[in-house]
């Protein structure tokens, strides 16, 4: 952290970091101290508390949005489809993407903010060093997939029947497919994930370095808010098709693994050959990314100045 009469107590950020850069480029020393250890577990705790927050609020429109997915239908269809099902059924299958996307948001944070400052020490390019801090943090993301595995299988309605929940589900799979079941449609997930995140942190940076500073809780969260939302709405949109392709992958219970090509082509022939068929569900989905998206940013935000006093 920068040396000066007032030490702070907060650990280096990464604007902290990039300033002591130009001040070291200008030929004036900065003295640091290396970061704190006990420290670091602060950006786990916001990201994880972040996505925890938004699970419990757009869980419902989540499972509508993966309906049109899986059946390329519209949305009054897929609403029909869940009406009848009935309330019992509105929120099977919630606990793995609440325990995904917790841990998946910790990691998400956690590990790009641990990958990002030895890169910046190291005098790299800060657009560089976010974008492979990103692309890192998102394949650690990647390890907790077969969260979205047993979500996948609890909410197709084929499969309603055969398992109870996760648990259920997870016994099943493990006993009969073994752990390489677990990870069918990987490789969307990948290609998903780590640009993703590369591009999110950089787009965010940059709108926060833009925005003017607001001293009122209430102004800076709808901010951080609008900020975040705007973001997720544009690359949950971006790489709706790879979600597509996961989805209809792990629609499948068994058999051979098919390649991201293969799934790709069978798709685009059986939604008559066009790619626009690919976006069914993408307007509910900027939806469901505007909410989700703002939810997660400014509640990390909330968490951060709560965690660095």
């Amino acid at each position: 952290m920068l040396s000066c009469d007032c030490k702070r107590k907060m650990d280096i950020s990464e604007q902290q970091l990039l300033e002591t850069r130009r001040l070291k480029d200008a030929g004036i020393e900065v003295a640091m101290s290396s970061p704190q250890p006990l420290i670091h577990w602060k950006e786990f705790v916001c990201g994880g508390g972040s996505a925890f927050c938004n699970i419990i609020i757009s869980y419902p429109l989540n499972k509508l949005i993966f309906r049109q997915m899986m059946h390329g239908v519209e949305a009054t269809f897929a609403l029909n489809q869940l009406q009848k099902e009935g309330l019992a059924y509105l929120y099977r299958g919630m606990l793995p993407p609440l325990l995904q996307r917790t841990l998946s948001m910790s990691l998400m944070f956690g590990v790009y903010d641990e990958c990002l400052r030895p890169l910046l020490d190291h005098k790299v390019n800060p657009y560089v060093a976010k974008t492979v801090a990103g692309v890192v943090a998102g394949c650690f993301e990647a390890t907790l997939m077969p969260f979205e595995r047993l979500q996948t299988l609890l909410i197709h309605p084929k499969f309603h029947q055969e398992f109870k929940n996760t648990g259920h589900a997870a016994r099943y799979i493990s006993k009969h497919y073994g752990i390489k079941e677990f990870y069918r449609g990987l490789i969307p997930i990948l290609y998903r994930n780590g640009p993703s995140n590369a591009m999110f942190f950089i787009i965010r940076d940059e709108i926060k370095d833009k925005l003017p500073q607001q001293k009122l809780i209430f102004y800076a969260s709808l901010q951080n808010f609008l900020a975040g939302a705007s973001i997720g709405a544009f690359l949950s949109t971006l790489f709706y098709p790879l979600n597509v392709i996961k989805i209809a992958m792990q629609c499948e219970l068994g058999g051979g693994h098919r390649t991201i090509l293969y799934e790709f082509r069978y798709i685009l022939h059986k939604r008559g050959s066009k790619f626009a068929n690919f976006y069914h569900g993408a307007l509910l989905n900027i939806s469901r990314a505007f909410i989700s998206w703002g939810i997660i940013n400014a509640s990390y935000e909330i968490f951060r100045k709560a965690l660095y006093p």
